[in-house]
């Protein structure tokens, strides 16, 4: 919500700095006419949303880039230890490390997971019942914005086909108007024809023609001008749905990168992989602690490893007990760093993105309307105000 405010503030105080006199008016774009209030409101209202759905992604963004921020800080601290403070955290993590190496070799059977995804779901166990809340949810309303998109794909191939429909009507009115100012302008001259040539009395002919003339005339102008009112109708819906489609690729862009972020934190490629990889490491689990209450001392040094990296300011501790090896190996270090530091750009891309692409154009849009149409700038402003208490309001 603060985004927002920041954003909606920077648009009133580029509003502010603006002198009505030297605006001009601009012709407007084919396909939204502005000088159309709802057509207007709902372009104001479609950007302001767009801004609103931005900043509720970059706060969730935030959070989860502040927690990687804090892992890599981590093995910065662990990796700026004074060489003796070092050798004994390392000694510490070797003892713990061969401990669980017997552990392993004891329980030497087929493992139902690999140790890598059982360390990686170990690491992150509390977080399993968010992750499949996460993905199901995601892959769920990744259906649902699939679903959303052929709707409105269809809906906007409908108004099409009636817009092409319409078109050809007008174009039919014009072609029997055409034909029937002929027809009358034929009849004239044959009731003249008789009149003057024959000297018949053509009287009542005149007044026939005239009459279905009328008739006919007042028939094609009601129908070219119902024809004129359903197309407008018609422009302004397809509008509508030009602009919601654009919103819902929005969200699956949003979603689709969301997806692939959380398939990349878990190490699947589905919802369904997770569920096996975790009832998998469940089983594992369970026959591994069998062993390992007979494992006392391997808990002391787990202990004390912990004690040890409380001292050294590290936010997570608990964590490194299930990756001893990067404080062993570099190498290993290095490899979870590259993995963070991925995770991390990953993030960055998708707050830049909503920042920048999705906010930040949406702000441009309004700012360039309300320069476009500065007659209409205080009602712009009045429903960007009316947003922004509606929005923080929630």
């Amino acid at each position: 919500m603060g985004l927002l405010k920041r954003l909606l503030d920077r648009f009133r105080k580029d509003y502010d700095d603006y002198d009505e006199e030297e605006w001009e008016e601009e012709e407007s774009p084919r396909e939204i006419d502005f000088n159309n209030r709802e057509q207007r409101n709902d372009y104001v209202r479609n950007c302001l949303e767009k801004m609103g759905e931005a900043t509720k992604e970059l706060e969730n963004l935030n959070f989860e880039y502040n927690m990687v921020t804090s892992y890599l800080k981590d093995m910065e601290e662990i990796e700026a230890l004074p060489p003796e403070e070092s050798e004994q955290l390392k000694d510490c993590a070797k003892r713990v490390s061969l401990l669980q190496e017997r552990k392993t070799d004891f329980m030497g059977r087929p493992h139902r997971i690999t140790d890598e995804k059982y360390r990686m779901v170990e690491r992150m166990e509390d977080q399993m019942d968010e992750a499949f809340e996460k993905i199901a949810d995601a892959e769920n309303y990744q259906e649902l914005i699939r679903k959303d998109l052929s709707r409105l794909e269809g809906e906007k191939h409908a108004y099409l086909y009636r817009k092409n429909e319409v078109m050809r009507l007008i174009s039919d009115t014009k072609g029997m108007a055409i034909i029937c100012v002929t027809a009358l302008g034929l009849c004239v001259l044959l009731l003249l024809f008789l009149q003057f040539f024959l000297e018949m009395d053509t009287q009542l002919g005149y007044l026939l023609t005239a009459g279905v003339a009328a008739v006919v005339i007042t028939m094609i102008y009601v129908k070219h001008m119902d024809a004129r009112r359903e197309l407008k109708r018609v422009e302004t819906g397809i509008n509508k749905i030009i602009l919601l489609q654009n919103k819902v690729k929005i969200r699956y862009v949003n979603n689709t990168n969301l997806l692939e972020y959380l398939y990349m934190k878990y190490g699947v490629s589905s919802g369904k992989e997770l569920t096996e990889m975790w009832e998998n490491y469940k089983l594992e689990k369970e026959e591994r602690e069998r062993f390992r209450r007979a494992e006392l001392d391997l808990d002391y040094n787990e202990q004390e490893l912990l004690q040890m990296l409380k001292c050294y300011q590290i936010q997570d501790p608990a964590i490194w007990l299930h990756q001893t090896e990067a404080i062993l190996e570099p190498k290993e270090m290095v490899e979870i760093r590259h993995n963070l530091i991925i995770r991390r750009q990953s993030l960055r891309r998708r707050m830049d993105y909503n920042k920048e692409v999705v906010a930040g154009t949406s702000q441009k849009d309004i700012k360039a309307l309300v320069e476009k149409y500065p007659k209409y700038a205080k009602e712009i402003m009045q429903t960007v105000e009316e947003y922004e208490k509606k929005f923080n309001a929630k």
